[in-house]
């Protein structure tokens, strides 16, 4: 390999973690105006989506550029590791701006009940996908293997929400629209942490060369003690 081509890999590494640190904060900022009815930060969110879309355009086209050099496969792995992390930390970008709009909405009218479980929700999620990045950074296949499974109790979190919502509904018809908009931003956290688990399983597949989707591997049931 070259030292023009590792120049060029570390740089594809560097602008994909420079791109997650975006996405990352741009959950905790619509989180952050939701829980603190900031409609200025929501809208800061929203603006903020196309630095995300950028750079998942330029890693694209680096990424394009170094397929065309013929890289060896444990390079190739890399390469194509990044641009899906890279369209995971897109799509993560987009429920944050979802997240944004939808606070945008509720602070228009009272507060339907005190935000503990989409905090909470927020931060398994966004706890995945920093530990799937630090493996892939510090080539960790058995720690991102082992964020996997963890999508589940994000999924339970949310089938619990929209249980509570859905009473809320029946029994108060005035919340409907508040409790809908809630049902969206549960929706999307658990979204963003299937986006951790795909990150995850790419960092298995990229050190490790094995493809471990609909696999059952990643959800298997920790061993006890």
């Amino acid at each position: 390999m070259t030292l023009h081509f590792e120049n060029e890999l570390a740089g594809l590494k560097e602008k994909l973690l420079t791109m997650a640190s975006h996405a990352e904060s741009a959950v905790t900022r619509a989180i952050q105006a939701l829980t603190g009815r900031d409609d200025e930060l929501a809208r800061q969110v929203i603006a903020d989506d196309m630095i995300v879309d950028q750079f998942e355009v330029e890693i694209d086209e680096l990424a394009i550029l170094m397929l065309s050099k013929a890289p060896l496969a444990t390079d190739l792995r890399l390469i194509t590791v990044a641009m899906k992390i890279s369209h995971d930390l897109e799509r993560v970008a987009d429920e944050a701006t979802t997240i944004a709009r939808r606070s945008l909405e509720l602070s228009t009218e009272p507060q339907l009940k005190p935000y503990v479980d989409i905090p909470r929700m927020a931060e398994m999620a966004l706890s995945m996908l920093k530990e799937a990045l630090d493996a892939f950074v510090n080539r960790q296949p058995a720690k991102a293997m082992a964020v996997v499974p963890r999508d589940k109790e994000v999924d339970s979190l949310n089938k619990q929400l929209h249980r509570e919502l859905s009473s809320y509904m029946v029994e108060r018809p005035s919340t409907i629209t508040r409790c809908l908009n809630l049902m969206v931003i549960s929706k999307s956290l658990e979204r963003i942490a299937d986006h951790a688990a795909s990150v995850a399983e790419e960092v298995v597949y990229l050190y490790e060369a094995r493809d471990i989707r609909h696999t059952g591997l990643g959800h298997a049931p920790l061993a006890s003690p």
